[in-house]
């Protein structure tokens, strides 16, 4: 696959939501020393905004945060336990504080090891805080078209692992290609 096929900058700038829903089906590539690793997105989460308590960005701008405030179309890469990365994708016009977090992936070609889950899938597809800020626009790492869109039912679900964050804990905003064998969790 070429970057041609990559996603353009409008893409990420509309609302969250809208974006989670539209990865679906989407590809994610990574080239790493000349290896192009692919993968097919098929389970996301929305962080919407500043008002979202689940949201990193619902603490202000912070060196950590700054990235989620745009432009949209950057990745937002972060370490949780000191230990697994996390990638998101920015959305929204600047200002807002909103992405999607990637939570699974099927892999397509070059990916040795589990994408059943957000840290997971940083670590097969080499994805650490050095790709942190990096515009998702670029020639060796972004999201891409399928060749061929195929089409499935997605399910709608609360997010995982939120429950400090009130009444946002049950917003159903985790999306997943359902019955596909590589989403994280049932």
């Amino acid at each position: 696959m070429k970057a041609h096929n990559r996603l353009p900058r409008r893409f990420y700038a509309r609302p969250t939501e809208e974006v989670a829903r539209d990865l679906l089906g989407k590809e994610l590539v990574h080239v790493d020393e000349g290896v192009e690793r692919r993968a097919r997105i098929v389970e996301v989460e929305a962080y919407v905004g500043a008002h979202d308590l689940a949201a990193h960005s619902s603490k202000g701008i912070t060196p950590r945060t700054a990235v989620m405030y745009g432009p949209p179309g950057h990745a937002y890469v972060y370490l949780i336990y000191g230990m697994h990365h996390c990638m998101n994708i920015v959305t929204e016009p600047e200002g807002n504080g909103a992405a999607v977090l990637i939570r699974a992936l099927e892999p397509l070609a070059n990916i040795e090891g589990n994408t059943k889950g957000p840290g997971l899938l940083c670590r097969a597809l080499g994805i650490d805080r050095g790709l942190n800020g990096h515009d998702l626009l670029s020639d060796d790492f972004y999201v891409a078209a399928p060749v061929r869109e195929e089409t499935f039912s997605i399910a709608v679900r609360p997010r995982i692992g939120v429950a400090y964050a009130g009444e946002w804990a049950d917003a159903p905003l985790r999306f997943y290609i359902e019955g596909n064998a590589f989403i994280s969790k049932k």
